[in-house]
């Protein structure tokens, strides 16, 4: 309890003390003359009432300021012109802008002052500080040309030096519209003349940017119209907000701007803006962008490759119409753009409808959509080797420049021999002008799209085509028997031998074949032909050489005809077959000769040899009785008597050993009586010296 009374004892005593204080400090005299226009005011006593300024008991030197310039406080209130722009904080410090006991000409507004409020040089003043955007014809005056006592030394009384203008031009400028405008003048009036007519605020309603900015007002509000200035500024009449087409024809078709519209979210009269911006200065403006989606709206979707093209690379800009610019193409419609690298080979024929998608994709040209299948659909139908052949190959590209040297394709050959060299060197031409020749060409007849040494047998003719039918052991052949493949294709790509290259000219069947006869059969006087055949098929076929399908005249062809035994004798019993066949193909052995002795042993060991040639055919004779054809008496010299004629041969032809052999003794023979008949007949017989 006792504390709390000393607490308050000692806060009475500083209260007392401090206002002491306060009464010795308001005796003091001002540390200096006030300026002029307070120094005349009355209440301030010359400087001598400073409770008038720096406040009383319980004012501040601010209270006692505003007291006097309420304007000011109204400012800071209201944070409106210099002063509440400054905000509350520093324009409540009124000594720091504006000091005072400095003399009765001390210039209270000066430059420090307005370089405390943010502005360094007072005669270019920053309008906007107190909220006016000064401009034009303004800049060019004079600061007392609108505030009458700016240059002033000394304020009269009741007067303001910057205070007390309105921003409205009626306040300056004569109302020639004579209060018909609702609209503050500004909002069609610059600063630099009255003529020079904007619209302030327009941009609610249209943005007077890029090709509207530079129209004058009456292009669009025209007088006596529903959208004039005077009707619009008065209020009386708010016509229906304008679109695009209202004032601008548009060369767009409804679909195209019903899609754009539908896009943006507008109604379709206002769909332009979602092409064309405010700021552009005309439709064709640079600026000008389109989207992909507003693109597709056109009925032309930006799809790859066009997606990264400019709009001048398909709209060519110099051209002045907008129709030549944007004609509306097809999208499937290549040629409206792209120049025709086929010079006008396409625009007939089956692929002529699909324009450049007939054979290309959409999103490139290169490489080709054109497929074997559609190939069918021309001349040549690709098949075997041709549908593994590059393009280029049979489809050539022209030297030099221009429409004529584009790649052919209408027109390339569809027949073989108009694009293969003929290996056959013409031996064939004269059987296709005979015969005709597929659609295709000339080695269509035999060959396929496989390969040229793939020859179905059913589809080439040897006989036919070369006169040679190929029969019997020929057909079990294969074909390179006779065409032997060389090592290397010569310049036509043929590697399938040639018969002359192998065996010569063709002269038959010798062509081929060694003649196992040496030549016997080509004797003279021997027949060339038989019955059309020539060479060997005189007598052979084509089966086998073993084979005589019409026989063998073993009298013309040898001179040794076959009669009674032997012709009972098979083909063996003279001609010993070979065991292998000998260097000509030979497998039956050659006749030992014609003569009997060279296949018959001689049973007179030698008696009737003559020259060293034993003559069988002298006294024997298939065809005579018993092979025997001896005429005693024409054969010999020893004619027989008619006592003799009626002995048998054995009567005077004994048999003698030869060797180990016994044989007939037939000569010689003595011819006298008493060599035969006598005592001594059987020794002279037997003393008759052996041939051996």
């Amino acid at each position: 309890m006792n504390r709390r009374w000393t607490q308050i004892g000692l806060l009475a005593c500083s209260l007392l003390g401090v206002a002491v204080l306060a009464v010795v400090d308001m005796r003091r005299t001002a540390p200096g003359p006030l300026t002029h226009v307070h120094g005349r005011v009355e209440e301030l006593d010359g400087g001598a009432n400073c409770v008038a300024c720096h406040g009383g008991w319980f004012a501040s030197m601010t209270d006692s300021c505003l007291e006097c310039h309420a304007d000011i406080g109204a400012q800071i209130e209201q944070a409106d012109g210099l002063h509440g722009r400054l905000g509350a904080p520093k324009a409540q410090q009124c000594s720091l802008c504006h000091s005072e006991h400095h003399g009765a000409n001390f210039a209270i507004v000066n430059k420090q002052s307005f370089a405390l409020a943010g502005s360094r040089d007072p005669a270019n003043f920053d309008h906007r500080l107190v909220g006016f955007e000064m401009d034009g014809k303004h800049l060019e005056l004079d600061c007392a040309a609108c505030h009458e006592h700016a240059a002033a030394e000394i304020l009269p009384a009741g007067a303001r030096r910057y205070l007390g203008l309105d921003q409205d031009c009626a306040s300056c400028h004569e109302d020639v519209h004579q209060g018909s405008m609702i609209v503050a003048c500004a909002s069609c009036h610059g600063q630099s003349a009255w003529d020079g007519l904007h619209s302030l605020g327009h941009e609610r309603f249209l943005p007077l940017v890029g090709g509207h900015g530079g129209l004058d007002c009456r292009t669009c509000h025209a007088e006596n119209s529903t959208h004039s200035l005077e009707a619009l500024g008065a209020g009386s009449t708010r016509a229906a907000r304008r679109t695009c087409l209202d004032c601008h024809d548009s060369p767009h078709d409804d679909a195209f701007l019903a899609g754009v519209a539908r896009l943006a979210g507008q109604p379709a009269p206002q769909a332009c803006v979602g092409c064309h911006a405010a700021e552009h200065e005309s439709f064709r403006d640079e600026r000008l962008t389109v989207t992909d989606e507003q693109h597709a709206e056109s009925g032309y979707a930006l799809d790859a490759p066009h997606h990264e093209l400019t709009c001048a690379a398909c709209h060519a800009p110099e051209l002045p119409e907008f129709a030549q610019r944007y004609p509306g193409r097809d999208q499937d419609r290549c040629s409206a753009c792209h120049a025709d690298p086929h010079a006008g080979q396409f625009a007939s024929g089956p692929f002529s409808g699909g324009d450049c998608l007939a054979c290309h994709e959409r999103q490139r040209f290169e490489p080709h959509a054109f497929t074997a299948v559609m190939h069918e659909r021309a001349a040549l139908p690709l098949t075997g080797v041709h549908a593994e052949t590059e393009c280029h190959t049979c489809h050539e590209q022209p030297a030099g420049g221009g429409p004529e040297a584009a790649r052919v394709f209408r027109g390339t050959p569809a027949r073989c021999e108009l694009c293969h060299a003929d290996a056959h060197a013409g031996f064939f031409a004269e059987g296709f002008v005979t015969s005709g020749a597929p659609a295709q060409g000339e080695c269509a007849q035999c060959h396929g799209t496989g390969s040229f040494s793939d020859v179905p047998a059913e589809r080439f003719d040897h006989a036919r085509w070369t006169g040679f039918a190929v029969r019997g052991a020929h057909e079990q052949e294969g074909c390179a028997a006779c065409h032997a493949p060389s090592a290397a294709p010569d310049g036509t790509g043929r590697s399938f031998g040639r018969v002359e290259a192998h065996f010569g000219a063709f002269t038959g069947c010798v062509t081929c074949h060694a003649d196992p006869h040496a030549g016997r059969f080509d004797q003279a006087g021997l027949p060339q032909e038989l019955d059309g055949r020539r060479d060997c098929a005189r007598c052979h076929d084509e089966v086998s050489f073993r084979s005589f399908p019409r026989g063998f005249d073993h009298g013309r062809w040898t001179g040794f005809a076959l009669t009674e035994e032997h012709a009972a004798v098979s083909c063996a019993g003279c001609h010993a077959p070979l065991a292998r066949a000998d260097a000509v193909g030979r497998t039956w052995g050659r006749s030992r000769g014609a003569r009997c002795s060279d296949c018959h042993p001689d049973p007179h060991a030698g008696q009737f040899t003559v020259a060293g040639r034993n003559d069988c055919a002298r006294c024997h004779d298939s065809a005579a009785a018993g092979f025997v054809d001896f005429d005693h008496d024409r054969d010999s010299v020893f004619p027989l008597s008619e006592a003799h004629a009626r002995l048998e041969c054995a009567a005077c032809h004994k048999p003698v050993l030869h060797g180990e052999d016994e044989v007939v003794h037939y000569k010689p023979l003595k011819q006298e009586c008493a060599d035969c008949h006598g005592v001594h007949e059987e020794v002279l017989l037997r003393r008759q010296p052996r041939k051996g």
